[in-house]
Order: C-alpha cells, then sequence, then structure tokens
C-alpha cells in the first residue's frame, strides 16, 4: 500500500461563510480564516478543505460558479486567497478546492453566451433539447431539489438540463472545449500552490445517451442509474488525472454521490489512475430511505456496521476512502448518530473515536469539534438553504404534508443545520461577527463554543485534539486489518485492528444503557472518553455513550 501523505492525513472541511467574519459584514471570509489558522493548527489536522470560493451568484451558495478562476468579492480578493495559502503552507497544513465540474451558474459567461441563439460557440457547452412531443420537457428527470430537471427558454423554444436549480446549468463534457476549460481551471489553481480539489458531484458529469427517462425505482437508485456512472465517466476521469492531478503534487477527493460499494474500485482503484479517494454517501444517508425530507428511518447501528464493513472490504488494499459523518449537505453529526441531550459530550466524543480508527483519512466537519448541534429555526423566513426552501414551496403546491409537519422535516434533516455560525465565543453573534450572521446562530452558543471549551481539559474540543495528536502516531489507525466483535449486537460496535506488531481493540457503546464486555486481555486504554474505566469481575462496564480504544 502506497502511504501518500494525504491518506494518514485528518481532513478539516471549512464552510467559508460560516467560518469567521473579518469585515464586520455578518458573512465569513477568507481574512477570517486566516485569523484563526493557530486554531486549525491546534486542532492536529492535516488539510483545509475550503466549499467554494469562486465568484457566484449564490443561488446554492457557491456551488453555483460564474468564474472559476476569480473569488467571490463577499470572501475577498486574489490577494487574500494567496496569503491564507502561504500562511497555511507555512503552519504544516495543506490546502483544497472544492471542484464543481458537473454544472455552473446560469449567470457564467459560457451560459450568458449560449442562450444568444442556437448557433453561439458556447451552445454546446450545456444540455440542450427540444420539448417532449407532449410539449413538455424532454423527459422525467428530477432535480435533486425538487421539480424538472429541465427549465424552458423561450427565446430558443428548448429546455436546458439542471440537475440542480435551475440556475445550475449542467455542462456538457462531451465536447472536449467543455473539458478544456475545466483542466485550465484546475491548472490555474494548482500552479498557485492548492495541494488537490474535493470534487463536488463528479459521477454525473457523463449523461446517458438519449437521455432516457428514468424508471419509477426511487430517487436513490435513479440517482446511481441514470444520473451517475455515464457511459464515458472514466474516460473523462482517466483524462483529467492524465492531463492535469498527475503533474502536480495533489490529490482528487470525490463525492461519492451514485456510487456504491460495487463500483466504488472502477474509481479509486490504484492501477486505473482515475480518482485518488472517495467519500461515500451511505453512513451520511444511513437514516435516509429515499429522499432527505420524506422518508427518514430511525438509526440502525448493525445497519452502519455493516456499511463501513462492505465499503472496506470492496476498497481493501485496492483504493482508498474518506471517513465523513457530517458535512454543509447534512444535519449535525451528534444530533444525528449520537445524542445532543443528556450524553452530548459523551456521544460526541465517542462518534469521533469510531471515525477515527475507521481506515481511511479522517474527514472532520467544522464546528464538530465542538459538538455543535442541530438548531430550531422558528420560521420559513429563517430558512437560507435552496433545498429546504424549494421543498416547502414544493409542498405548499402538493399538500402533501401540513405546513407544521413539513417545517418539522426541514428543521430535522434541512442543511442549515451545518451551516450556523461557528459558535467561538459566549459574545453577541457567538463571536463570529459584530453584525448580524447571513443565517441564525443556534442559541445554544453561550453553552457550546471554542472559548469555553478551550480552557476545560475535558472538553469535546481537546479531546479531539489529543485524539488527532495520538492517530498521528498510530498506523493502526489509519491501516489496520479488522476483526469485528459481536457484530449483530444493536448496541454495542467493537472490533480488533492489527498493523505489523501494533494492535488495538475498540468499544463503542451505542446507548444510554451499561453493557458488560468480557475483558480478559489485560489491555490498558489508550483513549477513554470517560474519566474512569470500570472493570468488575474480568468485565468491563461500559457506560453510556463510552468509546475506549485499548492497547493489546
Amino acid at each position: 500500500m502506497e502511504l501518500s501523505w494525504f491518506k494518514k492525513g485528518t481532513i478539516y472541511q471549512i464552510y467559508p461563510r460560516s467560518f469567521n467574519d473579518s469585515n464586520a459584514d455578518g458573512i465569513g471570509d477568507l481574512r477570517g480564516i486566516i485569523e484563526k489558522l493557530d486554531y486549525l493548527q491546534s486542532l492536529n489536522v492535516d488539510i483545509l478543505w475550503l466549499s467554494p470560493i469562486f465568484s457566484s451568484p449564490n443561488d446554492d451558495n457557491g456551488y453555483d460558479i460564474s468564474d472559476y478562476c476569480a473569488i467571490m468579492p463577499e470572501f475577498g480578493n486574489m490577494s487574500d486567497f494567496e496569503e491564507l495559502l502561504q500562511k497555511t503552507h507555512d503552519k504544516g497544513m495543506r490546502l483544497i478546492l472544492d471542484l464543481v465540474a458537473n454544472h455552473c451558474s446560469d449567470e457564467h459567461m459560457w451560459f450568458e453566451e449560449a442562450k444568444k441563439s442556437k448557433d453561439n460557440p458556447y451552445r454546446d457547452y450545456f444540455h440542450w433539447k427540444k420539448p417532449s412531443a407532449e410539449g413538455g420537457p424532454p423527459n422525467n428527470w428530477k432535480s435533486f431539489f425538487g421539480g424538472s430537471a429541465w427549465e424552458y427558454d423561450s427565446a430558443s423554444g428548448e429546455y436546458y438540463l439542471h440537475l440542480f436549480t435551475k440556475k445550475q446549468p449542467d455542462l456538457n463534457w462531451e465536447n472536449p472545449k467543455v473539458r478544456e476549460e475545466i483542466y485550465n481551471a484546475m491548472k490555474f489553481w494548482l500552479d498557485k500552490g492548492v495541494d488537490g480539489f474535493r470534487m463536488d458531484v463528479i459521477p454525473l458529469i457523463s449523461k446517458r445517451e438519449g437521455y432516457p427517462d428514468a424508471p419509477d425505482v426511487g430517487f436513490r437508485k435513479i440517482i446511481e442509474n441514470v444520473y451517475a456512472n455515464g457511459p464515458r465517466l472514466h474516460e473523462f476521469l482517466k483524462e483529467m488525472n492524465t492531463t492535469v492531478i498527475s503533474h502536480y503534487d495533489a490529490f482528487s477527493l470525490a463525492e461519492g454521490v451514485g456510487i456504491n460499494y460495487e463500483n466504488a474500485s472502477l474509481y479509486i482503484d490504484y492501477d486505473r489512475k482515475e480518482l485518488d479517494m472517495l467519500y461515500h454517501f451511505d453512513i451520511l444517508e444511513c437514516t435516509i430511505v429515499n429522499g432527505k425530507f420524506e422518508e427518514a428511518s430511525s438509526f440502525d447501528l448493525p445497519h452502519m456496521k455493516s456499511i463501513f464493513k462492505r465499503w472496506r472490504d470492496a476498497v481493501h488494499k485496492k483504493g482508498w476512502l474518506a471517513n465523513a459523518m457530517g458535512n454543509h449537505d447534512f444535519a449535525r453529526m451528534v444530533s444525528r448518530f449520537g445524542n445532543d441531550d443528556k450524553y452530548w459530550s459523551q456521544s460526541a466524543k465517542m462518534l469521533l473515536i469510531m471515525q477515527a480508527t475507521q481506515n481511511g483519512t479522517l474527514n472532520i466537519y467544522q464546528g464538530d469539534e465542538i459538538g455543535m448541534t442541530n438548531i430550531t429555526l422558528d420560521t420559513i423566513d429563517e430558512v437560507r438553504d435552496v433545498q429546504s426552501l424549494n421543498f416547502y414551496k414544493e409542498n405548499l403546491e402538493t399538500r402533501k404534508y401540513s405546513n407544521e409537519s413539513a417545517f418539522k422535516m426541514i428543521n430535522k434533516e434541512g442543511r442549515d443545520n451545518a451551516r450556523t455560525p461557528i459558535q467561538w465565543n459566549n459574545e453577541k453573534h457567538a463571536g463570529f461577527s459584530s453584525k448580524t450572521p447571513w443565517l441564525k446562530v443556534n442559541p445554544n452558543y453561550k453553552e457550546i463554543n471554542v472559548a469555553k471549551q478551550n480552557s476545560d481539559p475535558d472538553s469535546i474540543l481537546n479531546f479531539y485534539r489529543n485524539l488527532l495528536k495520538i492517530r498521528k502516531q498510530h498506523d493502526v489507525f489509519v491501516y489496520g486489518d479488522f476483526e469485528e466483535l459481536d457484530f449483530d449486537n444493536p448496541n454495542l460496535y467493537m472490533y480488533k485492528k492489527t498493523y505489523g506488531h501494533k494492535k488495538i481493540k475498540v468499544l463503542l457503546n451505542f446507548s444510554t444503557l451499561i453493557h458488560d464486555v468480557n475483558s480478559n486481555e489485560g489491555a490498558e486504554a489508550l483513549i477513554n472518553n470517560y474519566d474512569d474505566l470500570i472493570i468488575d469481575n474480568g468485565c468491563i462496564k461500559l457506560q453510556p455513550y463510552q468509546g475506549v480504544i485499548l492497547e493489546l
């Protein structure tokens, strides 16, 4: 196994808009990140991932790009970015950018030109189709954010494809000029010294010939079988690697929407030379049946275990995964998988133990290191996420749910949960800004904030710092072979890991009950999220949400 620098590292995702505001406009910015580099370094993370910072009208908070080689003015300018990059490197960390290559903004020059006429040279940068025989959209494809994936252009009498919002037209990767444009943008940033890219919805870039209707098999299967994994996808990824990535000391991290454990090797097998790493969505979506808001299931620990195992077996010694349990597109980790009430601190620490001992590169989302929780928004006027707003608007038309029920779903699973400003201290606006932020601050900021936890040796924050430091010292955390223990237990997740002569045992209690675990190995606790390890008559008494790493 090639021990590349990014494999053992820890990635910290920054959502710039919500990280730190340096100029008192209520919006986080690049200089705000620069101000917090010492803090980030103190976490013992290795790689900073910035969600999009490029010019954008912000229909989807920067994932609708109007210029791939310019900085969004709200975030600063190019000199701010260059200073951020240099200082990040000076502190021994690396920086990757969020590449959005499947679509751009309808305010990008390419699309503005494409709308002018069918003969415009930019017309073929996008997917245009005539209306169906019935006069409607060309097919039945639905947008990820609700409604049809086709938008009618009255000037030309044709529809254009947008798998996301109508202001995010999909790029036509069949056109070699489009690919060249994207590759040139990548080189622009790599030449500045960035260390790689997280590639947004990259499995969607190759569309199926003829745009066939999607079968009625549920949206998740439609993503896998219709939108993702298109016929020329791997050709494009090989070309991207050969043309760009392979010429730099940089890596590519694929967002794995539509990728399953059966086809993952096609993306990340070392011999294929396509992508370096991917993080899949099976863990993030393990409580979602078919759609983020509408069909949720309760958390099931054996199901989560089976997901980890399937993926581990699928890529074992052939490819590399990132471990992500939270990001900007999902509700807060501790609120979804832990206990954000009585056992808030214990469960947040336990979840990190689990993540940090899964094989692969650890991904942390901003705020998880202090156990930030979901927020309860009071009215639809406080919602900022376009996905949530579209769901609410569509429900007003269909009346499938009561307004109250629809809003409860938004509060439970909506993306704004993860996007509330970082809670730096207990001062006004949680120390994020001196002005009212773009999105409501979670009211619990007076109890959950960086300043309070920084001075508390038993805090979630200092637990993260210590565990990430220890993880760097023990390759068994990252590369070890797994031996599952009591796999079907609905409350406990337990396993042994071996790498060379090093062995550890991980014990995780996902319940509010005390559980006895046989312990006759004479092991010592390397990590424990409780003050004590209670052993009685040869049994470890695992306390509610206790997590322990034993050295064997």
